[in-house]
């Protein structure tokens, strides 16, 4: 039995990827724990906008914290839609369908020029 060289070795391939892995998981728990803040921070805006239109007499300053707590509530929706789904995530399954795809459609031509 010969000594592996570093190209033959599996581990340092098992190593990056766990690292990947690792990263992955930080992101995600990252991302997750920023989803709950922005989800509490929703909840908390739309309490004040509702305690804030019960008022039946409305002055400018009212108004305008009303058009600011209406503004932020739109950018955390925006930021809670946007982190539901990333163009990154899909950039592996993409290029994997691309690469699998593309050698059906070869195989594909093969057995269809060796059977006709």
């Amino acid at each position: 039995m010969k000594p592996q060289t570093p190209e033959e070795n599996p581990q340092p391939d098992f190593e990056q990827e766990l690292e990947e892995v690792e990263r992955s998981l930080f992101s995600l728990k990252e991302r997750y724990s920023q989803i709950q803040r922005d989800r509490q921070q929703k909840a908390k805006l739309q309490q004040q906008l509702a305690k804030l239109n019960q008022h039946n007499y409305q002055t400018p300053e009212l108004k305008t914290e009303l058009k600011e707590i209406q503004q932020r509530l739109e950018i955390l929706e925006i930021n809670l839609e946007s982190q539901l789904f990333s163009w990154v995530s899909l950039k592996r399954p993409f290029w994997q369908v691309v690469r699998f795809g593309g050698m059906g459609v070869i195989l594909g031509w093969i057995l269809k020029s060796c059977a006709g």
